[in-house]
């Protein structure tokens, strides 16, 4: 779109210069809290195309300024509606460079994007990915906790029902699993995930990259008792896969035990369906095993 002289960019006061890119969507991935971990392919990128299309401006705006980058940007976010999707793709028919950034790490990670990305590629646009930084790698690399298949869970949902529901999913899965939360969300996400999941060896890893990078590698009781200690800044939780002994089936009188502490605070029906989630037990058999419970 723009003609053909070399963009610019800066690297500890050298000018570099950026060739010009094609028509198309460059999904760009950015530094998730050290700005030094840009790739020089996201600066190139970032230097040459047309339209950068930003998450926060301010936030991206930080970054170009760092790297001496002065192309344009526009706001793309989660609450953008069809008419912001639409002026990017008008701008890329029209022979427009864009690139799509969010505030930190790799685009559509838990990110917004997957709109835009998704009428790109059936409008029949090019899109690229710009590979770089992600929360969920650097957390998997440095946890220590887990070294096999894994699901990036992400964030789950803030009110306490819907976000048992969805760990009770999980529970029985047989992978490591990676979890985004919110600090001011932190005790109350652990103290399910350590109710639901059981008291794993899991790694809560915060403020990756920056100045005050934190890993609690402990056991999920321990970290629920340090959480009111972590409440600030971005957080990714590692949870381990289940371990060998928590798969072993109950004896009866853990059975039992189980059902008499559930039925304390819920339904016959509820305790049932927990206690079946957590072992595998016939839930029928556990709703007639509740019934006797509560009637004696």
């Amino acid at each position: 779109m723009e003609d053909s002289t070399d963009a610019i960019y800066v690297i500890r006061g050298r000018e570099m210069a950026a060739p010009a890119l094609p028509a198309g969507l460059y999904v760009t991935a950015t530094p998730i809290g050290n700005l030094g971990d840009i790739t020089l392919r996201a600066l190139e990128t970032l230097a040459a195309a047309d339209l950068i299309a930003a998450e926060d401006t301010r936030v991206t705006r930080k970054l170009l300024s760092r790297y001496g980058i002065s192309t344009r940007l526009s706001a793309y976010h989660e609450h953008s509606g069809p008419e912001a999707e639409e002026r990017l793709l008008a701008a890329m028919r029209g022979g427009a460079s864009v690139a799509l950034v969010s505030d930190a790490g790799t685009p559509l990670i838990s990110d917004p994007g997957a709109r835009l990305v998704a009428r790109a590629a059936e409008a029949g646009l090019a899109v690229h990915p710009i590979p770089g930084p992600s929360s969920l790698t650097a957390a998997l690399s440095a946890a220590g906790v887990g070294d096999g298949p894994f699901i990036f869970a992400g964030f789950l949902p803030p009110k306490s029902k819907a976000r048992r529901d969805r760990l009770r999913d999980l529970a029985t899965l047989p992978f490591t699993l990676v979890f985004l939360e919110a600090p001011h969300r932190l005790s109350n996400f652990i103290g399910d995930a350590l109710d639901i999941l059981g008291d794993r060896p899991s790694c809560l890893c915060r403020e990756l990259t920056k100045l005050h990078e934190v890993f609690l590698r402990a056991r999920l009781s321990e970290i629920a008792a340090a959480a009111g200690e972590h409440q600030k800044g971005e957080i990714v939780v590692v949870v381990s896969a289940p371990e060998a002994s928590a798969k072993a089936e109950p004896d009866e009188a853990e059975i039992s035990g189980m059902l008499s502490e559930r039925l304390a605070c819920m339904g016959v029906k509820d305790a049932a369906r927990e206690v079946s989630e957590a072992t595998g037990l016939s839930r029928r058999e556990l709703y007639q095993r509740a019934l006797a419970l509560s009637k004696g």
